[in-house]
């Protein structure tokens, strides 16, 4: 009996090795993956979702995370190879194309109604009543960025130009800083930031990008170099990200939640209210809507578009010494690389 006893346990034992170099034979097969992204913003939100939802793996990709204060550092980082893909604003992604290589590949959300010109409490009714009255004020904004570019349209949208107010340039954390203690009655914000001002300040939105007539999409980035040496890292990457918010979107009330958590992280806290309107307000795209917005069909697509509007706001401000083609930097290549892989295809749409 002993001698059965102990053959048994150096079975078990035997049995418990080989499934402990199976689990680490498995997380070798994981292929790093480095995402870069800016924290407690709405776009970003897939990136924890299909963390938490154990996707990445499930597509044999292992993400390490990268995080920015804004675009243009995010941009910068490149540079060095610090991070493969990721997402950010559509001014950023602009500059990166004209000065890394950096390849738009696919649309975050609309994000026009998010990024908007906010007025204090004490300002708000009477430059309701006569938008004419910002003529010589400050408005504190974030240089080079969507919040920008939303703040000029609405300047534009009023009779008035840039040349006609001080924009005086800071970053987003600087200007909630800024209106919230009587500093600053005008700034350029994007959300989450809005509805911390709106909530803790009293601040008030005057006019979104949407207001303004501009389009404010965000991008889905990668690196030139690494899209050519990883295409098929790059078409899971998408896959993963698209069915980050197909769940989210038939899962609303457990997005939310997890919406509260990966704000917390990044040190925001709004209503849920707020976090409601994120969804409410800002459009999100699957697989056929990409491919629609991307396609050149008939000529420019709607995407060349939208981003060569934000171009010629860039070369003005003398960002860019020139509007770069949008075919030069927007390619379809890897959002069509899922829609070809019958696997990828039906990741990027699943629910559950």
């Amino acid at each position: 009996m002993k001698r059965i006893f102990r053959s048994l346990v150096r079975g078990a034992a035997l049995w418990a090795a080989i499934g402990t170099i199976g689990a680490s034979a498995f997380a070798a097969e994981l292929t790093p993956i480095k995402v870069s992204y800016q924290p407690a913003l709405y776009w970003a939100l897939p990136f924890y979702v299909a963390t938490e939802k154990g996707w990445w793996a499930e597509l044999g990709l292992k993400p390490e995370f990268s995080i920015f204060p804004a675009g243009v550092p995010q941009m910068a980082a490149s540079a060095s190879k610090s991070w493969d893909v990721g997402g950010t604003g559509s001014v950023p992604a602009v500059l990166g194309s004209q000065r890394f290589g950096i390849k738009t590949i696919g649309l975050t959300n609309d994000e026009s109604q998010a990024n908007v010109l906010m007025v204090s409490k004490s300002r708000y009714a009477q430059v309701k009543a006569d938008p004419k009255l910002l003529k010589g004020q400050t408005i504190v904004l974030t240089s080079n960025s969507t919040g920008d570019y939303a703040v000029q349209a609405c300047l534009k949208k009023f009779g008035l130009s840039k040349d006609d107010v001080t924009l005086k340039n800071m970053g987003q954390a600087e200007i909630i800083s800024a209106m919230s203690s009587g500093n600053a009655d005008y700034g350029g914000v994007w959300a989450p930031n809005d509805y911390t001002l709106e909530e803790k300040a009293g601040a008030k939105v005057l006019c979104t990008g949407k207001d303004g007539g501009a389009v404010v999409p965000g991008a889905l980035i990668v690196r030139g170099d690494y899209a050519k040496e990883h295409p098929e890292n790059v078409a899971k990457f998408l896959a993963i990200y698209l069915r980050a918010w197909a769940w989210m979107n038939a899962h609303r009330p457990q997005a939310l939640e997890m919406m509260k958590k990966f704000y917390a992280q990044g040190g925001v806290s709004i209503s849920e209210a707020s976090m409601e309107q994120e969804f409410n307000t800002r459009p999100t795209f699957d697989l056929k809507q990409q491919l629609q917005a991307m396609d050149r069909a008939k000529g420019p697509s709607e995407m060349d578009r939208w981003f060569t509007d934000i171009a010629k706001f860039m070369h003005a401000a003398g960002s860019l010494s020139t509007v770069p083609a949008a075919h030069s930097y927007i390619t379809n290549t890897y959002m069509k690389r899922v829609e070809a892989d019958p696997k990828l295809a039906a990741f990027a749409s699943q629910t559950n």
